[in-house]
């Protein structure tokens, strides 16, 4: 038997991960079956145990590609908003839309809280890294009253992370959105100078 070029091996992964979004997006984590979603990918349960471990590893990857991807998302604001303030506030208010994305609210604000809450007890250092560098500048550029940029990501992040749950959770998701877009607008300006 061949040996399977790395290429062809990513191929197999990336294939893996894609299926299992759409699986875990549509069904749920809990209600997915390894089965079914190799089938679907056209591959054996061998494939995903290499590459993954088991049924978590396969979720615990997607979420660090969702994760990944999100991340993204919010630096693009920060690249084509010239205005540090705006580009700060636009990226607060786009990750609490996130959580009305049923990827985002199904695999990340749920399912991976249920089932790797094991790993999420860790602090988001970069998220709060990132955040606490944009206070920087908008401290050093006098937009922001003089604090404790760290300590400030730390409350901002968390804030923000509570509130998308609570969104994602939500029976009206879209009414909690608009007041906790508007609550989080208050709680911003109360921070300038």
């Amino acid at each position: 038997m061949a040996r399977r070029t790395r290429a062809e091996m990513e191929e197999t992964r990336l294939l893996l991960l894609q299926t299992a979004r759409k699986v875990f997006c549509e069904q749920g984590y809990a209600e997915a079956s390894m089965d079914d979603l190799t089938a679907q990918a056209g591959l054996t349960r061998g494939a995903l145990y290499h590459h993954f471990g088991d049924k978590k590893g396969l979720l615990s990857a997607v979420v660090a590609q969702i994760d990944a991807e999100m991340d993204a998302r919010l630096q693009a604001i920060s690249d084509i908003i010239d205005d540090p303030w705006l580009a700060f506030s636009m990226r607060c208010h786009t990750y609490l839309e996130m959580a009305l994305e049923p990827e985002i609210q199904r695999i990340i604000m749920r399912d991976s809280r249920a089932v790797l809450s094991d790993k999420l007890t860790e602090l988001p250092t970069h998220c709060v890294t990132s955040m606490s560098n944009m206070i920087d500048k908008l401290i050093e550029n006098k937009i922001l009253i003089k604090t404790d940029s760290k300590m400030l990501a730390l409350f901002i992040y968390g804030s923000l992370e509570a509130t998308a749950l609570w969104i994602a959770n939500s029976l009206d998701g879209k009414t909690q959105l608009k007041q906790a877009k508007s609550t989080l607008d208050t709680l911003l300006n109360t921070l300038r100078k």
